[in-house]
């Protein structure tokens, strides 16, 4: 068809969620709350491992790191998911739409990276123990850190590209937030390539990224298996029970919504399962790596008892 005989949308509508009654201020004043506690868990993480000295190690580096992304992921969807449950919809311009696009994407593969990078930091720290903190530097880890968010912001640019360059016949985008599948079903041209573009683009990053974890993770299990004592064998695993469960949320919805099955996509499903990554797992993270990890309590204390002592002085 002739993209010059179409009009160029200049506004879309966010449709999100359909809400009857008194569903639907429930549903915002919970989705609020938890938006208020996503982002006062993962401040609270960035200033912890800031504040207190016992967390100045790589891991927790990269949690911090994990968590400042994780602040601008949600803010980037859980603002337009409170207007939509709101108002019912939510007008967004043309060009906030596709910057919001890439910005979620651009986060969304950051973190692939991030966690790749994350299991790449215990591999070392347990396979390489005597190595660790050399090859582990201060350097280092700021390097894996910005390469990780190059890595991320250069992989949106494709998805990005795909849509800005469609034109559009249809408004209403059946969606909380600009996604990739709800906006080429707007299209007034056919996104079979466009689909199958993104679908490899995406696929290939997160199925490489996915593998390296699932590599690095293997390596992990056998030197594990080799320590002397079940006491050893449990504090080794416990330091990465945190980042598994990390990972297996993240990739588990983000697979089932960009590399599963059309069905997935033709009943509207992706909103829901959706929600996992962009809204409960920057929820969860705070709470996984805080509540399951005793370093992170001894913080705590450490940093309440050092309050508690500049309140007392004159």
């Amino acid at each position: 068809m002739d993209h010059v005989n179409h009009t160029w949308i200049q506004t879309f509508v966010l449709a999100g969620f359909t809400t009857s009654g008194i569903l639907g201020p429930l549903a915002f004043i919970g989705i609020l709350c938890i938006y208020l506690l996503t982002l006062a868990g993962n401040l609270f993480i960035i200033v912890l491992v800031k504040t207190d000295s016992g967390l100045s190690t790589p891991m927790y580096f990269f949690i911090s790191v994990l968590s400042f992304l994780e602040l601008w992921y949600i803010s980037t969807t859980v603002p337009t998911l409170l207007h939509t449950l709101l108002h019912g919809s939510s007008p967004i311009s043309s060009a906030t739409c596709f910057t919001q696009l890439y910005i979620f994407h651009s986060l969304g593969l950051t973190e692939c990276y991030l966690l790749c990078v994350m299991a790449l930091d215990r591999y070392l720290a347990i396979c390489r123990p005597l190595h660790y903190h050399a090859l582990m530097s201060r350097q280092v880890q700021q390097w894996l850190a910005v390469i990780a968010w190059l890595g991320g912001f250069s992989s949106a640019l494709v998805p990005a590209g795909l849509i800005v360059s469609l034109p559009y016949c249809f408004r209403q985008v059946s969606h909380y937030f600009c996604d990739l599948a709800p906006l080429m079903r707007l299209a007034c041209v056919n996104t079979g390539w466009h689909t199958q573009v993104y679908i490899v683009v995406i696929g290939l990053i997160n199925t490489c990224n996915l593998v390296i974890i699932l590599g690095f993770y293997g390596g992990i299990f056998k030197a594990v298996l080799k320590l002397p004592s079940a006491a050893s064998r449990a504090k080794a695993f416990s330091t990465c029970s945190s980042h598994v469960t990390v990972v297996t949320l993240f990739y588990g919805s983000a697979w089932i919504v960009y590399v599963g099955p059309p069905v997935v996509h033709s009943e509207g499903r992706d909103k829901f399962i959706a929600l996992v990554y962009a809204f409960l797992t920057p929820f969860l993270n705070p709470i996984i790596y805080t509540l399951r990890n005793r370093e992170v309590k001894e913080a705590v204390r450490r940093v309440t008892r050092r309050i508690k002592g500049e309140m007392k002085k004159p």
